[in-house]
């Protein structure tokens, strides 16, 4: 039995199709869903901030464990560089040089005549290969070039080390026969493995995959989601009903890619809604290398302004924490932007706070706090829990009420006496004000979030 490869690009079609882009983690699921899923190969999108990508793909590629890992090298030797440094934590990386050879996208994207191209073929296949032993050369467009000038192009691309050729359909001109005819001609002419990228324009990019991998295609290019793309649970399908009459199989798990496929398709329709409703443009990644301006711009991201000084004293923060662990995301970004951001002067602080909480009466809470001035103010309230009704209390206190934006309880140390950490996020004229607290009792934490952020409220707007 011929076994088939099958390359899943799911998450370099999300980075181009989705209005809003996934998430980090979101990212590192759905590689690890499609990884378990038995594909041999998990495309990623092409590199376009690299400090941020380096940390992204460098994660997922820790976290595929069976299908080799691969990524777009750009167009210059420096950009080939940059994508390799983003997989060479993978297990099996493959860099992939991806270029049009129709005469219209070759003259579009490139401005280049065939010879022209012929040139960039070998320098990036070539300096591709001085990383990375598996060099993919992908002809985009392939259906509409000159077949000679393909063929030109496979020999250059093979002669200067790639290790696989895809040939795509982009314009989806031909039909199953059609391209399965090509395909062959293509196959008799090259040593090396042949995948094809079909097109779903007529709907029957199943049909055109079979009817070429049976004419000669060793593997084909699938998306787990997205439209008028071949569907790697649908060709598994098929060919796990009548690949063993034409000798061929695929490394695809049937038993659970169903469920999987399911679950991918709930989690980026979700994440989707999500991100619309929240208005979240992403992640933020930063290294030890970061500068007082990415630590500025990753905060206007996440809705924070911070002062040239505020940003400074963030940035030392990143370095510290960075020199233990490499790198931060999100949530840490936060927490360091609350601890080293912003600080203000303690207008109100905790006197002392009451709490009652059961599981047949509403919780309620008094809290005392006292001003700088002396005086001391009072509050009670009522909420679903304990954390709720305290803060309640803290607004019937202070006699204005501020939309919490975001509200997260961590623990900082291990064990039964561990420190609870909680960090609160309120919002106000459009502009988020974070507090930290951190205390053995979580609802001692929280309130002490909660007036840290308030009086940070109170320094710059009353």
């Amino acid at each position: 039995m011929k076994k088939i490869y099958v390359s899943d690009y799911t998450l370099k079609h999300l980075a181009e199709t989705r209005k809003n882009p996934l998430l980090f983690r979101e990212k590192v699921a759905v590689a690890t869903a499609v990884d378990n899923m038995g594909v041999d190969t998990i495309e990623l999108n092409p590199v376009t901030n690299f400090k941020e990508d380096r940390i992204i793909c460098n994660t997922i590629s820790k976290a595929v464990k069976n299908s080799a890992v691969a990524i777009p090298v750009g167009s210059t030797p420096k950009e080939v560089e940059q994508a390799w440094e983003c997989i060479c934590t993978a297990q099996k990386p493959i860099l992939q040089v991806v270029l049009p050879l129709s005469t219209v996208q070759m003259e579009y994207i490139y401005h280049f005549k065939a010879p022209k191209m012929m040139e960039l073929i070998e320098t990036l296949v070539k300096a591709a290969k001085q990383f990375c032993e598996n060099v993919e050369f992908i002809a985009c467009d392939a259906s509409r070039a000159e077949e000679n000038v393909l063929m030109q192009a496979i020999k250059i691309a093979v002669d200067s080390g790639a290790t696989a050729i895809t040939i795509d359909d982009d314009a989806g001109t031909l039909f199953p026969a059609e391209f399965a005819e090509f395909v062959s001609r293509v196959k008799s002419q090259i040593s090396v493995p042949l995948y094809v990228k079909v097109s779903g324009m007529f709907y029957m990019e199943t049909s055109t995959a079979f009817e070429s991998v049976i004419h000669g295609a060793d593997g084909v290019k699938s998306v787990t989601e997205g439209s008028q793309h071949l569907k790697t649970h649908r060709f598994a399908k098929v060919i796990a009903a009548k690949g063993e009459a034409y000798g061929i199989c695929t490394g695809i798990d049937l038993t659970r890619i169903h469920s999987d496929v399911d679950t991918l398709s709930n989690l980026i329709a979700e994440t989707e809604k999500e991100t619309d409703a929240k208005s979240v443009s992403g992640d933020v990644f930063l290294d030890g290398e970061a500068t007082i301006k990415d630590v500025s711009d990753a905060a206007e991201k996440l809705g924070y302004t911070l002062t040239e000084a505020d940003a400074s004293s963030v940035l030392g923060g990143i370095v510290r924490v960075c020199e233990r662990k490499g790198s931060i995301g999100t949530k840490e970004f936060e927490a360091l932007i609350a601890s080293y951001a912003m600080q203000a002067p303690s207008t109100y602080h905790l006197d002392n706070y009451t709490v009652t909480s059961s599981n047949l009466t509403t919780a309620m809470a008094h809290v005392i706090l006292k001003k700088t001035d002396g005086r001391t103010i009072a509050g009670t309230g009522i909420g679903e829990g304990p954390i709720d009704a305290a803060f309640s209390a803290i607004e019937q206190g202070l006699g204005c009420h501020y939309e919490l934006d975001d509200f997260q309880i961590n623990t900082v140390t291990e064990g039964k006496e561990s420190l609870g950490s909680a960090l609160i996020k309120l919002l106000s004229n459009g502009k988020i004000y974070s507090g930290t607290g951190i205390s053995a009792d979580i609802v001692d934490a929280c309130i002490r979030a909660y007036i840290n952020a308030f009086n940070k409220i109170v320094y710059e707007e009353i």
